[in-house]
């Protein structure tokens, strides 16, 4: 029997390998055939590094030829993929398959950007800025899964939060206020669904779902009451200003990038940073998964495993709350229906594929990120793909993401258990 299941086993892997040399074959003849036969020879494409034509330092724009270009990063693929299915690349193929993907969204860039310019730094701070709020959402559900409770119920704390920052910071003149309320807003949301989750037993994603539909229909209700009538009063926060960190904001690319970004973002990487230390270098983290992978045997050792859950879910309710004030308060300062647009089941997905740790949920992010902020460049170059299907960038790219790695993504043992004590 274990001879067989090794041999089937070694199968499976042959088989997998081979496929993915095939894809990358067909990567590599879309860029040749999309990218390349469709551009005459002699168009070039710019991509801008400067934000600022006064720069101190001022790099000069690459200037590629888009034909040339394709073809060359065509053979690369091709190439890694005969590779791939001769022999394979083993523990690097993952990585093989980023440069690949890397290498065709190039072509594209150079494609979409052909006979005009591209700021590559714009995009990227757009990238940055998009994957915050999918970041926060992600950490959100970390905390919560780490400990065994799944989160569904992220979209709707966001949108409560969205909704109470602006209302809170608009009557108020206050932005600090506004923000601290609207995490307060999430934690509120948080409460209900660990009750309901780990006192009552409920379903967690039934609970979590039912509490998305009604925050939907309960800001949409108070929108409709409150912001309507009175929108100059209670729905005109002015969005927080990029704060620039001197001398780091100077340095060219990288300083426009990361530091000269709005209180959100900086927030994002404290708490990238804490929660990090928090769950793999400290007690307090090893108690947490600990719980969300045996509680049984947490609760013999003397852990206290509900009070354990509970304060997690109500932590992962802030950081959501926080997300959800980055809509109104760190980008367009009014709040609207449903303004987080399934953002909340994005960063759900980011959490997934980043395999429930905060650096990867952060690279997911930035993934999904990149591809709201592709979606939204490739509108202003009047690239000839239908705005439909630009819209649909963020989305795709959830789904490609999230069929690649849910397989072999493991979730703690014990996430969604309820847990009851002896």
């Amino acid at each position: 029997m274990s001879v067989a299941m090794i041999t089937v086993g070694a199968r499976m892997a042959v088989s997998r390998r081979r496929t993915l040399g095939v894809f990358f074959l067909i990567v590599a003849a879309a860029m040749a055939g999309l990218f390349g036969n469709n551009v005459s020879d002699g168009v070039n494409a710019h991509f801008v590094f400067n934000l600022q034509t006064s720069s101190a330092v001022h790099i000069p724009d690459l200037v590629v030829p888009v034909r040339a270009t394709a073809f060359a990063l065509a053979a690369v693929c091709a190439f890694l993929g005969a590779v791939q299915i001769a022999r394979g690349f083993e523990r690097w193929a993952y990585v093989v398959l980023g440069l690949v993907i890397a290498l065709f969204i190039f072509a594209f860039l150079g494609w979409a950007a052909r006979s005009s310019s591209l700021s590559l730094v714009g995009m990227l701070q757009g990238t940055l800025i998009r994957a915050t709020p999918l970041t926060l959402g992600a950490f959100s559900g970390l905390l919560c899964e780490r400990a065994g409770v799944i989160n569904v119920a992220i979209e709707g704390q966001m949108l409560v939060g969205a909704f109470s920052a602006a209302l809170v910071a608009s009557a108020t003149s206050n932005a600090t206020l506004g923000i601290l309320v609207g995490m307060l807003s999430g934690g509120l949301i948080a409460v209900i669904l660990a009750v309901f989750a780990i006192r009552f037993q409920v379903d967690q994603v039934v609970v979590g779902i039912v509490l998305d539909l009604f925050c939907l229909g309960l800001t949409g209700f108070l929108y409709d009451r409150l912001m309507v009538p009175y929108q100059a009063t209670l729905n005109s926060a002015a969005p927080l200003a990029p704060i620039p960190i001197p001398v780091l904001s100077s340095i060219p690319i990288v300083g426009p990038i990361l530091f000269d970004q709005n209180v959100f973002v900086y927030l994002t990487v404290v708490l990238l940073v804490v929660i990090q230390v928090a769950l793999f270098h400290t007690r307090w983290g090893l108690r947490v998964r600990a719980i969300g992978e045996m509680p049984r045997a947490a609760d013999t050792a003397g852990l206290n495993v509900l009070r354990t859950r509970y304060v997690n879910v109500i932590l992962g309710g802030l950081v959501a709350g926080l997300a959800g004030s980055f809509f109104t308060l760190g980008a367009v300062g009014q709040f609207t229906k449903d303004m987080t647009s399934g953002r909340g089941f994005i960063a759900l997905a980011a959490m997934i594929a980043g395999h429930w740790t905060p650096l990867g949920s952060l690279g997911a992010a930035l993934l999904f990120g990149f591809a709201d902020a592709l979606q939204n460049f490739l509108s202003i170059l009047n690239v000839p793909i239908s705005s439909y299907f630009l819209l649909m960038a963020p989305y795709l790219a959830t789904l490609l993401v999230v069929a690649g790695v849910v397989g072999r993504a493991r979730p703690p043992a014990a996430d969604g258990k309820p847990y009851v004590k002896q």
